[in-house]
């Protein structure tokens, strides 16, 4: 086996988290491969609405650091031409106030401001901020990764023994559970139903008095709509009644949603846990682990962020 200096490194997840990682470690000149157990399109990542926001995600001051870095890149993408999908679009944020969105952006979303009541009829912030088209970013981020020299392969990881590589850097998401292990890792199920565009091209992120969630995101393939966060629940399966009511709750915020065609209907696992962890580590080997897992909802709005400081975790 090669040693810790020769670089060789293995990114155990092949959602965002661990393609990100992958891809800034790869493009600091590591040879990294990526094992990951579901190709990228069957992902929990690949079914996220994608709104960069930090939804549900701890430490705060931490994951606010994370989501700023992920969004001077997301800003940058969006501005190229090269297919990444990441887009810039505004929209409203629901039951929220400006002093509270403005007190750690601090001036960082341009016009960002509170919403009208033509816009939306309860409280809220109206910013423009980064919506990301998962079944596009997630092949662009694999290409990146191999144009760097990186290689993705299938592998289902039962134990980190089975890794051979001088550093392992665990981007596991919800598999982490066993694979730590670390029971403090739980999912939050997510149900999502892909309808028909009638015409709407701003999104929209609300809950109700009860908790319930109802969110609207224009993607190139449809309007998502969403969305539940369902703790402890483990069914892949979308479930009819759900689905019924996510489209009544996201059709009282824009009518025109009611007679919309449905094109699918999507279900993810969010890899949630009280706090997220990001730490060097050791295997009982002596090898280096560097874990970055537990991000929930916010995988996305944080990618960029964590992968970075995992990036200088695996350097030491």
């Amino acid at each position: 086996m090669a040693s810790e200096s020769s670089g060789e490194i293995v990114v155990v997840g092949g959602g965002v988290i661990g393609l990100t990682t992958a891809l800034v470690l790869a493009e600091r000149g590591r040879s990294v491969r990526v094992w990951t157990r579901d190709a990228v399109e069957a992902t929990t990542s690949a079914v996220a609405g994608a709104l960069w926001w930090p939804y549900r995600i701890e430490p705060v001051a931490a994951a606010r650091a994370w989501a700023l870095r992920s969004l001077e890149v997301y800003e940058d993408l969006a501005a190229r031409a090269e297919p990444a999908g990441v887009r810039m679009v505004e929209g409203v944020l629901g039951e929220t106030r400006l002093d509270e969105a403005d007190g750690w952006l601090a001036g960082r979303v341009p016009g960002l401001r509170a919403s009208t009541t033509d816009e939306y009829a309860g409280t809220g912030v109206r910013a423009r901020l980064p919506l990301l088209d998962m079944p596009a970013h997630l092949p662009w981020l694999q290409e990146r990764f191999v144009a760097a020299g990186g290689l993705v392969e299938t592998r289902t990881v039962s134990s980190f023994a089975e890794v051979d590589a001088p550093v392992v850097v665990n981007c596991a998401g919800l598999a982490a559970r066993e694979l730590v292990p670390d029971p403090s890792v739980r999912p939050v199920r997510g149900q999502l139903v892909l309808v028909e565009n009638p015409g709407i091209d701003t999104w929209l992120v609300t809950t109700d008095a009860s908790g319930e969630h109802a969110y609207l995101f224009p993607q190139p393939g449809g309007l998502v709509l969403g969305g539940t966060s369902e703790e402890d629940a483990w069914s892949p399966d979308p479930d009819p009644a759900t689905a019924e009511a996510i489209t009544r709750r996201c059709a009282a915020l824009r009518p025109e949603i009611a007679g919309a065609r449905v094109l699918g209907h999507r279900v993810g696992l969010r890899p949630t846990r009280p706090a997220v962890r990001l730490e060097r580590d050791t295997l009982p080997d002596g090898r280096p682990l560097v874990h970055n897992y537990g991000h929930g909802g916010a995988g996305v709005t944080v990618a960029w962020g964590c992968a970075e400081e995992a990036a200088r975790l695996v350097a030491g």
